[in-house]
């Protein structure tokens, strides 16, 4: 049986159990929220990104969760600057050229501002700027991807929450917690 792990990663903590970097001491990693020995993270979440991390003991299972070539969905709640309508979204539906080459399409949707826990700290509210939440989901997992292709399109990322990957999601979790889902192999 193989051990997989939800955590609802907090805004400012790393992807990995420790940190030699410079400022190290201003950054919490899972080692602060996860004490269960043989789990290593399947894919990474950036710094300033929250959501869905996904942990495992199962090399095979962490493969088929983080490598591009299995396309396992990945849906975000990104909070953008600006007020796209359908016309600036569409390049986001049909794949867009970033730096290291075309994305594959996005399914992507404008939604209400989502019930989520406010962010420590928060994101910065201008008031003659506005802004509005869309639901991304994509089947690849390159670096800061779902950030780079809001931005190519002219509506820069201010929050980003990773929501779901395939059936997993951290619908009623809180950030900083998690939960273990046994998975028969």
């Amino acid at each position: 049986m193989s051990r997989l792990i939800l955590f609802n990663k907090p805004h400012g903590v790393l992807s990995q159990f420790t940190d030699k970097g410079v400022a190290a001491a201003d950054r919490g990693t899972l080692s602060d929220f996860i004490d269960v020995p043989g789990v290593y993270p399947a894919g990474r979440l950036d710094l300033d990104s929250e959501g869905l991390l996904l942990l495992t003991d199962d090399g095979a299972l962490q493969a088929r969760i983080a490598h591009p070539k299995f396309k396992m969905p990945k849906t975000y709640l990104v909070q953008v600057e600006g007020d796209p309508g359908d016309g600036d979204l569409s390049p986001l539906r049909h794949g867009v050229v970033l730096k290291d080459g075309p994305t594959l399409p996005a399914e992507v949707e404008r939604i209400d501002p989502p019930d989520l826990w406010p962010r420590t700290p928060p994101v910065r509210f201008r008031k003659n700027v506005p802004d509005c939440w869309l639901k991304v989901t994509i089947r690849e997992g390159r670096n800061r991807q779902v950030r780079r292709m809001t931005a190519a399109i002219g509506f820069p990322t201010l929050r980003l929450v990773r929501w779901s990957i395939g059936d997993w999601t951290i619908d009623a979790m809180q950030p900083g917690t998690w939960r273990q889902v046994d998975i028969m192999r």
